[in-house]
């Protein structure tokens, strides 16, 4: 009985592994979309697909990012500026990739853009610090994606979305975790309405990588903005040493999980945008894998101890 099951599990491990390893052939006439092109995840992304043949049109949110990643890349690929919280910006773009894609429709986008702070204590945040993340990370993402959706459904195109492990599990304070999982409820939705039209939707979900995001300096140095503006009162509430023992322990937990080759989160959004069949769900890096996503399914109690055990507790903390 065991032999037969091995047999048949190892059947379905070679389907599986045959299915996902299928490509599509021609890239030479497909555009891809991609947004957060200045660095990280999508300068990298971009450079990636254009040697690979792709058209790509990699939006930039700076003159700066766009002139750089010109430098490197081939005349198919093709630089503008976007900001994602900008109706108009992103209605202009849209109109620019019209014209790049004719009657072809446009292949790919990659919802990459994206920010990280501020991050911190839920009491030292303000609305307008949720507001500002919740705008790049999730409702820019949903209104380029909503320009799109026409030209991709011609295509019968990909979508693939940037969330984060920080969407299946909120491990620190502030928005970004909030928005993360707001892209997870989004990609799903998005995925279940669009099927029907030969859309694929996948979601991208990185562990902790060596990105500006998990760059320890400007974390200390966005939290030690944060608490100089907090009322004495709340500071006395974390205790003055507060900070002074919470930067060392960020950065030493960064330094331990980050994983420095962030091409193996591009050779999944590659994998997204080429596989004959791809996944839904794409969970990036060792520790996401190993720690991050099991964490999410254990009870919460767990789950809570587990975050909690090394975090320095205030002052006036009472449990």
């Amino acid at each position: 009985m065991l032999v037969y099951l091995g047999v048949m599990l190892l059947f379905c491990f070679l389907y599986w592994w045959y299915r996902d390893s299928k490509q599509i052939t021609a890239v030479s006439d497909k555009h891809v979309y991609i947004t957060g092109c200045d660095s990280g995840f999508g300068y990298l992304l971009a450079q990636h697909l254009d040697k690979q043949g792709f058209h790509v049109l990699a939006a930039c949110f700076t003159e700066q990012g766009a002139q750089e990643l010109e430098d490197k890349t081939s005349s198919r690929l093709k630089t503008f500026q976007l900001d994602v919280t900008n109706s108009e910006s992103i209605g202009k773009a849209a109109e620019f990739v019209k014209s790049q894609v004719k009657d072809k429709g446009l292949w790919g986008l990659v919802n990459n853009a994206g920010i990280a702070q501020p991050i911190g204590p839920s009491d030292w945040l303000t609305i307008d610090d949720y507001k500002v993340q919740l705008d790049v990370n999730l409702i820019g993402l949903i209104e380029v994606t909503l320009s799109m959706i026409p030209l991709i459904k011609r295509a019968r195109g990909r979508i693939v979305n940037m969330a984060s492990i920080c969407g299946r599990l909120s491990c620190f304070g502030g928005s970004y975790c909030i928005s993360k999982f707001g892209v997870e409820a989004f990609n799903d939705s998005l995925r279940r309405d669009l099927q029907c039209f030969g859309v694929k939707v996948a979601c991208i979900e990185p562990g902790y990588f060596k990105t500006s995001v998990t760059n320890p300096d400007l974390i200390k140095e966005k939290l030690i903005k944060l608490w100089g503006r907090l009322p004495r009162d709340v500071q006395e509430d974390y205790g003055d040493d507060y900070l002074d023992k919470t930067c060392p322990l960020v950065k030493k937990n960064i330094e331990k999980l980050a994983e420095p080759n962030l091409m193996k989160v591009v050779s999944r959004i590659h994998h997204a945008l080429t596989s004959v069949h791809p996944r839904s769900r794409y969970a990036v890096g060792v520790d996401a894998k190993l720690l991050w996503i099991p964490l999410s399914y254990m009870p919460t109690a767990f789950t809570d101890f587990v975050l909690e055990w090394d975090k320095v507790k205030p002052a006036k903390a009472v449990y």
